[in-house]
């Protein structure tokens, strides 16, 4: 049984939480708190596996109690945060102080009619996120960004006939800034999906770019996919790539979710397979399901080189495992040595005529 604790001023969304956890068989909610200082008593007495935390309360603000948590008491902790741009630049500085998934709060027309299965499916994910992982991953990157500085590599061109495609789920905003910051900016094209929720991929693409050499945004229908650039799925839209001329360029669509995600790595994987071929590069990252496998196997089959992430390295190893299991992956590498793969495997891609 997962116990869970949730905290957040509102006894609306309390209760609503609440009711839709307790209807799981394997979940109870043990307890509620309307603000840190609450939470801090009933963490110590209840003893939760998971916490679901709102960022806006009073007392004390989220961002602080977590921090603070993350020292002294570190568990899985769920964000629940309303879509404003505000509120996801501070969901996105959870996940960087150590929290797993970050759920729209409900109350928004897009989270109303999925709150019953987000939330569920996010505290089922955090009671199995290997959490020593994560926050290994988070000192790690930390660490890197404060005594290092980023590779430059030697043989890349710039060039548009090739590019690189990037899968992730949950520990992804993490793994996805340990490999963006270490790669040149000289590099092919990169296009990535990461599942989050919409009005959060501007955000999270916003701090990429502070802080890689390449520059990052959220893609938009018909942006050219050029070296120097990667291109974040926009939240709640499929992005595929589509050929034109020796060019490549993004298309954003809607549709139906693709393993329950939407964005779908499946999708941009499937279209990158279609577009590119053996021109392109598949990676997949850490995650929850099988959302990208069987589009890495595609990418394989059609020359693309492939490399999934480790479980050592995996806070969620469900997407790199089902791509293992496919026979997708080319690699199974640790998350620190994806970088430098990507560079190696693209020098020698441009060496090759281009297809």
């Amino acid at each position: 049984m997962i116990k869970v604790l949730i905290v957040d001023d509102s006894a609306v969304v309390r209760k609503l939480l609440t009711e839709e956890l307790n209807k799981q068989q394997d979940i109870e909610v043990v307890g509620t708190a309307m603000d840190p200082y609450i939470a801090r008593e009933k963490i110590v007495q209840l003893k939760p596996d998971v916490l679901t935390l709102d960022l806006e309360m009073p007392r004390m603000e989220g961002l602080s109690f977590l921090a603070k948590l993350m020292k002294h008491f570190p568990m899985p902790v769920v964000v629940v945060s309303s879509l404003t741009p505000k509120n996801s630049a501070n969901a996105l500085n959870a996940l960087r102080l150590g929290a797993v998934d970050v759920i729209c709060k409900p109350g928004s027309a897009y989270s109303t009619q999925n709150i019953s299965q987000d939330i569920v499916k996010a505290v089922r994910i955090a009671s199995i996120a290997r959490f020593d992982k994560h926050m290994e991953m988070i000192k790690s990157v930390q660490a890197k960004q404060k005594t290092t500085g980023l590779k430059h590599s030697e043989g890349l061109l710039h060039t548009t006939n090739k590019l690189i495609a990037i899968g992730a789920s949950t520990g992804g905003t993490r793994a996805l800034e340990a490999v963006l910051t270490e790669l040149p900016e000289n590099l092919p094209g990169i296009v990535i999906t990461q599942h989050m929720p919409p009005v959060f991929t501007k955000s999270f693409a916003e701090r990429l770019n502070t802080i890689c050499r390449l520059k990052v945004k959220e893609a938009e229908d018909g942006d050219l996919i050029k070296s120097g650039q990667a291109l974040i799925a926009p939240g709640n839209f499929h992005m595929l790539v589509e050929k034109s001329g020796a060019k490549y360029y993004t298309r954003i669509k809607s549709g139906p979710p693709v393993h329950h995600q939407r964005p779908s790595v499946d999708v941009m994987f499937n279209s990158v397979a279609q577009a590119a071929g053996l021109n392109a590069m598949g990676v997949i990252l850490t995650g929850m399901g099988a959302d990208g496998a069987q589009g890495l196997l595609n990418m394989k089959e059609k020359g693309a080189y492939t490399i999934a992430q480790d479980e050592a390295t995996s806070v969620v190893y469900g997407m790199p495992r089902e791509a293992a299991k496919l026979g997708a992956a080319e690699e199974i590498l640790p998350l620190q040595s994806i970088p430098d793969a990507i560079i190696k495997q693209m020098a020698k891609k441009m060496a090759e005529p281009v297809s």
